[in-house]
């Protein structure tokens, strides 16, 4: 298939994306980038590259940093375990590589949030080895132009998309043609609307041919997501809040947010008993959804006015701040909204 990325290479050339600030840059900053890159779009991940990457300009610094520093820029990018992987492979690489970023692709296979396609496209990019990629743009533009059908996600479509990503790697270019394979998916081969009047393999793009660009690939069977309801305990005294560490494993890992109950729980009792806070004035806001990748959470946040901070929270993992210093916090984005609106409320 030298044909078909001779095609992709010279389209990359003349339209693809050449100002990607991470483009050129070293392994470290690819490593970065396609961390980020990994269920995010590049219009997201840009600005929270930009700031990481002025925050740690070196693995060193990246290593050395604590987990709440990374958590904090990482804060509202989503899928947390990708920083706390990050924050650990950086810190495996001083310890056994000093600081420089592997070259061997089995090695950075073994560094913790790295996967078969975010190594090659290390490899490709940062060191121009010959290596297939198959993010999930990938697997949508060699699905349609081979004609695939059957969700990506299933172990043997997947495999097959594997073996035509090998198959079609050129011979030079490395670099250029993931490049474009990776623009092709985003700015022609997308999930809606995709531009196969100007995409430069639609002549022999199988969906293409037989019209079933909208079919392909297949989408994911569809699951009811499970439903779930909590309490989010906003405890003020004046304008502070308190905040408690979540466990590093499960939503949110290793960030700062209220408490949380189960929905129906008696607040009132857990303050009492859990945080040997008495209340002064409650108020319930107004419910929210937040939908993960596997269930919807409803939020109720309620609003709790204290009349001390209670020595209980000085415990390890509890922390009173000013609702304006959270904000600067490692906190997740429906936290982040309701404290957004706990400032005005407060102003």
């Amino acid at each position: 298939m030298e044909e078909f990325s001779a095609r992709i290479i010279a389209w990359q050339c003349m339209h693809g994306r050449h100002a990607l600030p991470w483009q050129g840059a070293g392994a470290y900053q690819v490593w970065l980038a396609e961390v980020m890159l990994q269920q995010t779009q590049v219009a997201t991940v840009i600005p929270y590259y930009q700031r990481f990457v002025a925050c740690f300009p070196h693995i060193a610094m990246l290593a050395a940093a604590t987990e709440d520093e990374v958590l904090t820029l990482w804060s509202g990018l989503g899928y947390y375990s990708r920083a706390r992987n990050l924050h650990q492979a950086a810190q495996l690489i001083m310890q056994h590589h000093g600081g420089e970023f592997p070259r061997a692709y089995d090695v950075i296979m073994t560094l913790p949030g790295i996967g078969r396609s975010t190594a090659a496209a290390i490899c490709a990019l940062a060191f121009h080895e010959r290596r297939a990629i198959l993010d999930g743009n990938v697997k949508r533009l060699l699905a349609r132009h081979r004609g695939i059908a059957g969700y990506p996600g299933e172990k043997k479509v997947e495999a097959l998309l594997w073996q035509h990503a090998q198959a079609s790697l050129p011979t030079h270019d490395i670099a250029v043609y993931t490049q474009g394979l990776m623009d092709m998916g985003a700015l022609l081969c997308t999930r809606s609307q995709p531009q196969c009047g100007v995409c430069p393999v639609h002549e022999d793009c199988a969906a293409s041919l037989d019209g079933r660009v909208a079919q392909l690939p297949t989408p994911r069977p569809r699951k009811t997501l499970p439903e779930k309801a909590c309490t989010l305990l906003l405890l003020l005294h004046g304008c502070d809040i308190l905040l408690e560490k979540r466990a590093p494993s499960g939503i949110w890992g290793g960030l700062w947010c209220p408490p949380q109950l189960d929905a129906g729980a008696n607040v009132m009792e857990y303050c009492m008993r859990h945080l040997h806070a008495e209340v002064e004035e409650t108020a319930t806001l107004p419910a929210f959804t937040h939908t993960f990748t596997h269930f919807k959470l409803h939020i109720t946040p309620q609003l709790l006015r204290i009349q001390r901070q209670a020595g209980k929270v000085e415990e390890k993992g509890y922390m009173w701040l000013d609702v304006q210093d959270a904000l600067r916090g490692a906190i997740p984005a429906p936290v982040r909204k309701i404290l957004r609106e706990l400032e005005a409320y407060l102003s």
